[in-house]
């Protein structure tokens, strides 16, 4: 398998107090039951009130550009609109992070209105969708370009997909880069979740002296589908399609510093080709000069600014991976008169259980969300309202 070299990428400066994101979970409730969830399903939404106090901490422990409004799905809240208000208020980026189903027209043009930077679209082959049931991930993506364009035909408004990668949906991966190449003017980003559930073979769940029956959260599951895919697995299938795919940064574990949580590849192209690739030292200046700028980290990027890709051209000098881009993109000379635009395209590798027990967890994770006033990882959150605090894990009957 692949072996990447973590030390060849940026190391993302991201932390707890100064981060490019911050997750607000204003209700429980969904519209759908997707398998690999990490919440809870239930009709509860949270008041503004409580949403304006998590808000606040926010502001008061955390730097941050943007605000990814999750849940359940926050489009089912009956307040969505103060919300991305309350959001964008505070001098941040609203990001709704969806399913897309409760999302119309009419309610896209008010919460445009009320200041939304952008959307995450989270659909993959195994939500039960009414009307897309048993379709691969290939044929979700017209539902995909769905919502692409109704992002594009009200205008301003940053585009990003989002999917839960599992053993037997990874083939399609491939084929869902290329078709967001194919859409590139219109998508911005492409994120890969890869699946995980507790395993229960390997470690024993504790709070404290006390054994914890892992049965009662959602995110345990009896499955045949691997938990443990691994980033670097995803770009050694993406290289069979294009051999010069590369990350050029990423977010270690928090126990095991090579290991890649958060890999980030930025490309520059047009819907008929890749040109190239953004190397370290190009993220590392963009993320830099914008903490100069503006004291936060960037999240995401206006439309219009990703389509001003020539622009990240000017970084040739320090960026080798650049070189190779410009190189590609003035054999054309026509090429100066048209667009080239920047796409992102992120991998996500959740916990993993190590061996001697340790729980490699994201380092410097931008999901993090409020419980009890505390900044606590968004995808633990099950075991804060169970049991008050995280869960350690130990080796299989290691304690006996």
């Amino acid at each position: 398998m692949l072996k990447l070299n973590h030390l060849d990428y940026y190391r993302l400066p991201w932390n707890l107090t100064d981060n490019s994101i911050s997750w607000l979970e204003p209700t429980a409730k969904c519209n759908l039951s997707c398998d690999g969830c990490y919440r809870k399903n239930e009709n509860s939404h949270k008041s503004m009130e409580v949403i304006n106090e998590e808000l606040d901490v926010f502001t008061r422990l955390r730097q941050c550009d943007g605000v990814s409004i999750a849940g359940g799905d926050p489009l089912t809240h009956p307040d969505i609109v103060e919300i991305v208000k309350s959001v964008k208020k505070r001098n941040l980026k609203p990001i709704i992070n969806t399913n897309g189903l409760a999302l119309t027209k009419e309610l896209l043009h008010e919460l445009k209105k009320a200041g939304v930077f952008g959307f995450t679209f989270h659909i993959d082959s195994k939500q039960g969708r009414p009307g897309w049931r048993n379709k691969n991930e290939l044929e979700m993506n017209e539902l995909r370009l769905h919502y692409a364009k109704m992002l594009a035909e009200e205008g301003g408004i940053s585009c990003s997909f989002n999917s839960t990668v599992y053993e037997d949906t990874m083939q399609f991966i491939p084929g869902m880069v290329k078709w967001s190449q194919e859409h590139i003017d219109i998508v911005q980003v492409m994120v890969f979740i890869l699946y995980r559930a507790v395993n229960n073979e390997k470690v024993d769940f504790y709070l404290g002296p006390k054994k914890i029956d892992m049965n009662q959260l959602v995110y345990n599951e009896e499955t045949t589908e691997r938990t443990d895919i691994i980033a670097e697995e995803i770009v050694e299938l993406l290289r069979k399609d294009d051999p010069n795919f590369d990350p050029c940064a990423y977010l270690n574990g928090s126990e095991k510093p090579d290991s890649f949580k958060w890999l980030l590849t930025g490309r520059l192209g047009r819907k008929n080709k890749i040109y190239g690739y953004v190397g370290s030292k190009g993220m590392e200046i963009m993320q830099t000069f914008y903490h100069l700028f503006n004291n936060k980290y960037l999240a995401y990027a206006k439309p219009k600014d990703a389509g001003k890709g020539r622009s990240m051209l000017l970084l040739t000098p320090f960026d080798k991976r650049l070189k190779k881009t410009l190189f590609n993109y003035v054999k054309n000379p026509l090429n100066i008169f048209r667009k080239l635009y920047y796409q992102s395209v992120m991998i996500i590798q959740p916990v993993d259980f190590l061996e001697d027990g340790r729980q490699n967890m994201c380092d410097g994770c931008p999901d993090i969300t409020v419980w009890n006033g505390k900044l606590v990882w968004s995808c633990r959150m099950e075991e804060q309202l169970n049991f008050g605090h995280n869960l350690k894990t130990y080796p299989k009957d290691f304690m006996n």
